[in-house]
Parts: C-alpha cells; structure tokens; sequence
C-alpha cells in the first residue's frame, strides 16, 4: 500500500509495499520538484507523521500491516489536517467513498495518469495555507517501541485503533511481560482523552487498607497517618485514563467502592461526607482468570463486566511470528544508547537462537536478555558464542518454586528480605506481579 508526504519545499512521502513502483513514485516525485521519502507499511507511515510535519498524503487501499482507511482512522484521532489522497484499483470504488467520508481530499484509480496524478497533488496542496501546521506529534506506541508486523500484532493494534476513540472500558489480557500497560497508553495515545492524564496504578502493591486512599483520596485526620489532605487518582485523572494493572488484586471491599465510582462517576475520599464527580476512562488489566476468581467469589462479577466491555487480547511473544526479531533489534538499540556501545546487530544465527526460545517472560524477558548481551558483548555483532547459556534458560523453568512447596518456599524468602517484595521476587526468579499473585493465592500477609 502507498503513502506520500508533502513538506515545504513540499514533501511526499511513500508509503508502498511493492518496492519497485514506490521507487518509481519517488523518482517521478522528485522529478516534478518535491522531496520525497518512501516507507512499507502502516507502522512505519504513523512514526513518519508523528514525528514529522507533511504537506499531503498519498494512499493506495492496501498495505501489509492495514489499509488506508486504517490509516484515516488514525490520522483522524490524532487531529491531523494534512490533506490525503486515495489510490484504489479497478473495482475499489466503494471503499475510496468510504474514505472521502473520513476525510480524504480526493481519490485516483490505477493505473495513473502522471499529469491527473500532478493536478490533484497541486490542487490538493493549493487548499493548504502558505505556512503550513505542524502536524501533531504523537508517539505511535509507548516508550518509542517499535510496533510488531506479525499476523496477530496487526489484530491487535486494529483492536486498539477501534476501540481507543470511544469511552469503553477496555480489560486487557495476557501473560505477565507481554505489554499490557504499552497497550493502555497506545488506547490513551490514540483518544480524544490524550492531551489529559495517563495515570497507571499498580493494584497489586495496594494494601486493602490504603487502597481507598490512594484510589479516591482521603482527608486530613481521617486516620491516624492522614496527616494532610490527599487527592486520589481518579481526581488527578479528571478528564483522562487511570490504568488499574492486575485489577484482580484489589481487595473485594474496594471493588465494591470502584463499582460505585465506575457506575456514578464520582468518588468521596476517605473521611469525606461529600462527593467529587470525575470523568475518567477505565482500562484495566489482568493475567489472571477472573471468571475463575468470580467463581471463587474473589472478584464481584458486576464490576467484572462494568470493566469488560471490550476485551483486548495482548497476544505473547513466542505466538507472533517475526516479531522477536524486530522488538531484539529495537531493544538492541535502546540498550546500545543506554549502555553507550555501538553493538550493530545479531548474526542469522544468533537471532535464529532468540526466536527458537519460549520467552516464558515475554518482552520484558526479551528486553533484558538483551541489555545483558550488549553489556557484555566482546565483538560488534552478537553471535551464537556472545550467548551465555543462562541468558536463554526460560524465566520460569528454572525457578526453585515448586507447586508441592510454593507456599513455604515464598514465606521463607520474605522473612529473610524481611518483607522485601522486590528482592524476594528476584531471588525466587519470579517477577513481582506474580509474587504478589501468588502471595494472594495462598493467603500469605506479612
């Protein structure tokens, strides 16, 4: 699928998956006194309009990773003004309407006529003013991530771009380490809710005693350490997005107390005898079963379905195919800056060893085998010999945890951390999201 982008002096940039005839619609842009820059798909267009400002684009309807109305949907959401056209091909009609109805300035079927291609292009820009607007500068993806191409990553990211524009409560699903809370912020990113606060709470590090407080706030002398007023963070989140990570940790007296705030939109801080009225969206997320915990009677199931009308489902590493290359190269360059080396990639064979392991720990496993290959890396490539064995042993298989003995194993470790969640995890080689699930599983309070 193609894209172009026009600067000043105007700029058209290609987006076309066929690489000879986006080289051949660089050249002719050239020739005809633009710049001109040339991408392959979707992913790679949005990190181009949101870092960059253009004149116009140029789409055809079919790209790898989407389409052009895709594309206009997300254009849409981040209140770009830049003027797009839409290439289709015989018997594409219907679906260039459906996007002059989401905004796009005209439409040319194929194949071309070079002199109409020029026309439009110029009639489309003559409408933009002389100095043109900076378009906005969104990041398409948290923490400058790059954005994965496999089969189920694009599904997801449809999903995203569907959902994010609407006021839906959003549950996502998945293993611990896949990105949950990258997806809630590309949902904040991508909605009218972006100019207003992210806030993202970490459920499971709430005691049931400071829960309420930290959610809705409380008030000076409301209990013995309230020694000033405190503004919780659906208050702090007027107007935008609280993200509640692993929401199946919070005690069965708060659901209740978020059940009113998601229903009423509105909280009353501990202490307070007055309501404050909030507009906030909720996403929350889980690694658990939370219909088993209903079941249970651990988790209310009106608040269950008040979270989840839409489920997000966050796919995990090892099931998207071609991914593991494009997040090891990325987290290579993060670690590159980080770590001040220049290591320049992974040999075939190393990468084949990366993409043959079950990242039982998924991306956050991923990132920091990484880190450590390019902290200690000898050579300027990482090769099969650059890989320790212990930097691929799967996160959890080697843990000393077993299911006859978890229980004591964990109560062991806090008492000699002396309660150090963090540390305790570490040693247990278990990350603390799981510690904490597992603490709750087996009634384990220090």
């Amino acid at each position: 699928m193609l894209i172009f982008v026009l600067r000043m002096k105007q700029t058209i940039l290609i987006i076309e998956d066929d690489a000879t005839f986006g080289t051949m619609l660089q050249k002719w842009c050239c020739r005809n006194g633009f710049d001109a820059g040339l991408c392959s798909d979707v992913s790679s267009a949005q990190t181009t309009l949101s870092t960059k400002t253009v004149d116009l684009v140029l789409t055809d309807l079919r790209l790898p990773d989407g389409d052009g109305i895709l594309l206009l949907h997300w254009m849409r959401d981040m209140n770009m003004d830049t003027p797009v056209i839409v290439m289709t091909s015989y018997g594409e009609i219907q679906s260039a309407v459906a996007a002059m109805k989401l905004g796009a300035e005209d439409f040319l079927e194929k194949p071309m006529n070079p002199a109409i291609l020029k026309e439009k292009i110029e009639q489309a820009l003559s409408k933009k003013t002389i100095e043109t607007k900076p378009t906005k500068q969104v990041k398409p993806n948290a923490d400058g991530m790059v954005m994965g191409k496999s089969a189920v990553a694009r599904q997801m990211y449809d999903h995203i771009q569907r959902v994010a524009p609407t006021r839906m409560s959003v549950l996502i699903i998945g293993e611990s380490g896949t990105g949950k809370e990258y997806a809630a912020r590309m949902i904040h990113e991508n909605s009218s809710r972006r100019s207003k606060p992210f806030i993202a709470v970490d459920c499971g590090s709430l005691s049931r005693e400071l829960a309420p407080s930290e959610l809705f706030g409380h008030m000076k002398g409301s209990f013995t350490s309230a020694i000033e007023d405190k503004t919780g963070v659906f208050v702090q989140a007027d107007g935008g997005t609280v993200f509640l990570d692993e929401v199946g940790n919070l005690s069965y007296d708060v659901q209740i107390q978020l059940l009113r705030a998601l229903q009423e939109q509105k909280v009353r801080p501990v202490g307070s005898v007055k309501d404050i009225k909030v507009d906030v969206r909720i996403l929350a997320a889980t690694n658990e079963n939370l219909e088993e915990a209903i079941a249970e009677g651990r988790f209310r199931e009106d608040l269950y379905h008040r979270l989840n009308e839409f489920s997000l489902f966050i796919p995990p590493i090892r099931d998207r195919k071609g991914d593991i290359e494009i997040f090891a190269n990325e987290f290579l360059r993060q670690a590159n800056e980080e770590l001040d080396k220049k290591i320049e990639g992974f040999s075939p064979e190393a990468m084949a060893l990366l993409e043959k392991h079950h990242w039982s720990g998924n991306l956050r496993e991923l990132r920091n085998t990484v880190r450590r290959l390019v902290l200690f890396a000898s050579k300027n490539q990482i090769t099969p010999d650059e890989i320790p064995a212990f930097a691929l042993q799967p996160m959890h298989e080697d843990l000393a945890l077993q299911p006859d003995n978890e229980r004591e194993q964990i109560e062991s470790v806090l008492r000699k951390t002396r309660g150090n969640k963090t540390l305790a995890a570490q040693l247990l080689k278990i990350d603390r999201k799981t510690l904490y699930n597992k603490m709750h599983l087996y009634g384990i309070k220090l």
